[in-house]
């Protein structure tokens, strides 16, 4: 017989392939040519069709953690008929690139390289023509990358936001809503400048339910929220007087009806406009499904949309299995849980650490002593807060070996200190930059 030492190593090994085959379904590149395809003249861009012929010149933009690769591809796709372009990357994010501009930037807080890509790509929108094509590349982490601030509200100003906004525990879409009622590139600004010329966006997916407008902040869509929505935010989250001033009287001079609103859908600048989401978390966890069936695995895909407080959604999570080792509900053993989306974490201490590593923490408190049972928790990008782990991986022994080296859980999660003591029993998950991002994927295993 197994010990559990020797069945939880398989576990954790198991667990690591898994993660690795949702990645192969999100690789940019890959998710290119199964979205688009060039015969000729032709480019077939999802069920619609481009003549490249009728183009007297074709640009190439991005933003993204993903932009690099995702860029490589359509250059190799458009060749000949490509003019030119640029895509703003996270730092260590750039891979390759034929002819256009590659710019290294700041995320998750914006920096000058960040406005100097941004300013680049809004002057492409400007110089395209009516017979123009422009097509945009947008990933995670394209908001933080296209730092455009709107008049009278400067980029320092934007960054002493974003740092309120990531700490004060709101939801991407929440943060996002701001971020596009500041700037002068989101909330459909870009293909608002780009209009009369055609425009085409191609996204890859890093926000529950996928909704376009949220991703990246929805440069080249619709706005459907207002300033009211800002203003309601702010409040909720008791961030008014935190902000800089330039931000809350731009937000209330919005509100006022000084300020023009976010081009909304019946807005004719987006007539000639398309969106194709062209990976998303649902397709990892997919992917992601059919390696843990082959491992031997019964498996369930719990949702790709799990938001909340990271600590609340892992105490489910464990819960989850808890109850599978129990009474085999709602799989018997071995089994695989599997769920995406993007948790929260309201700052209260000054560790380091991310929602990932936070979840697995949390978790491993919950599991403690219920045998064969390991919770990992990554996210696609390869990276979790501001730290070079993508997450952690939790197992019924977690506590028990970390009081042995004198750590105190408890302690560690109240200070938000998840890095240090994962870091400490070799339980961190280390990828480097994936050139990917749709959120994280968590998985459950009961051996």
């Amino acid at each position: 017989m197994k010990s559990q030492s020797s069945i939880l190593s398989g576990l954790k090994k198991d667990a690591r392939s898994i993660f690795h085959a949702g990645l192969e379904a999100v690789e940019p590149e890959t998710a290119i040519y199964r979205s688009c395809k060039r015969e000729a003249d032709n480019l077939f861009i999802g069920d619609k069709t481009y003549d490249l012929s009728k183009y007297e010149n074709i640009y190439l933009i991005g933003a993204g953690k993903a932009a690099s690769p995702m860029a490589f591809a359509m250059e190799t796709l458009l060749d000949d008929r490509l003019t030119s372009g640029v895509a703003v990357v996270k730092y260590g994010h750039f891979s390759k690139s034929n002819r256009i501009k590659i710019i290294e930037a700041g995320h998750p807080v914006p920096d000058e390289n960040g406005a100097k890509g941004a300013e680049s790509i809004m002057q492409i929108a400007i110089q395209a023509g009516e017979n123009d094509l422009v097509i945009c590349l947008i990933s995670g982490g394209g908001s933080a990358l296209l730092p455009f601030p709107a008049p009278g509200i400067t980029l320092e100003d934007k960054q002493e936001t974003i740092k309120i906004l990531l700490s004060c525990g709101a939801a991407i879409n929440e943060i996002n809503s701001i971020r596009k009622h500041i700037s002068g590139i989101k909330g459909g600004r870009l293909a608002q400048t780009a209009y009369p010329a055609s425009f085409v966006s191609l996204l890859l997916s890093d926000v529950v339910g996928d909704d376009l407008d949220v991703i990246a902040s929805g440069p080249s869509v619709p706005d459907s929220s207002t300033y009211q929505d800002c203003m309601d935010i702010i409040t909720r989250y008791g961030m008014i007087k935190k902000l800089p001033d330039s931000i809350l009287r731009h937000l209330q001079n919005g509100l006022a009806g000084l300020v023009p609103e976010t081009p909304k859908p019946q807005d004719p600048v987006f007539s000639k406009t398309g969106n194709l989401i062209i990976g998303s978390n649902m397709d990892a966890i997919c992917s992601a499904k059919i390696k843990a069936q082959n491992l031997g695995y019964n498996t369930l895909i719990l949702s790709s949309m799990i938001q909340g407080e990271t600590r609340e959604v892992a105490k489910v999570h464990a819960a989850i299995a808890k109850e599978i080792r129990k009474t085999g509900q709602p799989l018997s053993p071995p089994a695989c849980i599997l769920s995406g989306g993007e948790t929260t974490v309201t700052l209260s201490g000054n560790g380091k650490g991310g929602r990932n590593q936070e979840f697995a923490l949390a978790a491993a408190i919950d599991i403690d002593g219920h045998e064969n049972i390991v919770i990992f928790s990554a996210g696609t990008d390869g990276t979790d807060g501001p730290t070079d782990a993508a997450g952690a991986l939790a197992d019924s022994t977690t506590i028990k070996r970390a009081s042995g080296k004198r750590l105190h859980a408890f302690e560690y999660l109240s200070n938000n200190d998840a890095y240090h003591f994962f870091h400490a029993i070799n339980d961190l998950i280390i990828t480097g930059p994936t050139l990917t991002n749709v959120m994280d994927l968590r998985i459950i295993l009961v051996g």
